[in-house]
């Protein structure tokens, strides 16, 4: 019998988001840090118990033989680092070892949004499958529909910090936004507007090595976030530590989860103290 493994990282989002799901732009990173890992086994019949591999097996456009399906995961659950999205991007590589077929990084994407968006209900933006399928550090115009690498040595040291204690699924937060913005809310379109716009401005921060123009636009991206959705004070927290001891911080994704500059002293320390985890990012090529 055939078998064959596939792993997919972590996604940390650096500016703009939740534009994404909106025409916007986004500027995130794939975390080699953490990952999600799929072993496929050929089988007499399928034996998948996890809806996130069945649904990427019923999207996979090639045939391929019944499987038996194990899931391993590093990714810290429901604190916004596209712990899903990875399961899925792993599985649809692991199905293309098995079956000999090959699927380029924006066809894996779309396979894998469709899969959770539609086969599964989950409220979600595409960028995590963009991130998870390309690696590396990317800047995504929505709109244009773009997706631009960006040089990861460019950036400043940053760090990742999470509470799971206090994790939420990803659609408690996108499904209430959708709403809103199908009901043409004034005040969400604008906050989504210039989300876009900070993203955009940091991708040419990034590209000149301003990090000082990309600190000031992570705050700006928490900032507007907070403008726009009732963020849990505990998530807010984090963001907090991190201002109180001079860096600068914004959501990783939709709460839990933090990115920001890691040149703080004592920064570690004082997440710590509070429960958190907390890590130096390492970018996934």
């Amino acid at each position: 019998m055939r078998t064959a493994t596939a792993e997919a990282p972590a996604r940390a989002a650096l500016l703009g988001n939740p534009s994404d799901g909106y025409g916007g732009h986004v500027v995130a990173l794939a975390l080699a840090n953490f990952s999600a890992t799929v072993q496929l086994d050929e089988a007499a019949e399928d034996d998948v118990a996890t809806p996130l591999v069945r649904a990427a097996i019923g999207r996979f456009p090639h045939a391929c033989p019944p499987v038996r399906a194990r899931v391993e995961t590093t990714i810290p659950r429901s604190v916004g680092l596209g712990g899903s999205s990875a399961i899925v991007i792993a599985t649809l590589r692991a199905l293309c070892k098995l079956s000999g077929a090959r699927l380029e990084a924006p066809v894996l994407a779309r396979l894998a949004l469709a899969a959770e968006a539609e086969d599964l209900g989950i409220a979600a933006g595409p960028q995590d499958r963009v991130v998870q399928a390309h690696g590396g550090l990317l800047s995504m115009d929505f709109s244009a529909r773009t997706v631009e690498r960006l040089d990861a040595a460019a950036l400043p040291p940053l760090f990742l910090a999470w509470r799971t204690e206090h994790a939420e699924a990803s659609g408690a937060v996108h499904a209430p936004l959708r709403e809103r913005v199908e009901r043409g809310e004034a005040r969400a379109i604008a906050c989504l507007d210039e989300l876009a716009r900070v993203a955009r401005r940091g991708r040419d921060a990034i590209a000149a090595g301003d990090h000082g123009a990309l600190a000031g636009l992570i705050d700006r991206t928490f900032d507007v976030r907070a403008e726009l959705l009732a963020l849990d004070a505990r998530h807010v927290r984090l963001v907090e530590i991190a201002r109180d001891h001079g860096a600068h911080a914004t959501f990783a994704g939709s709460g839990g989860a933090v990115v920001g500059t890691a040149t703080a002293p004592g920064l570690r320390a004082a997440y710590e103290a509070e429960g958190c985890g907390f890590a130096e990012v390492r970018v996934a090529a």
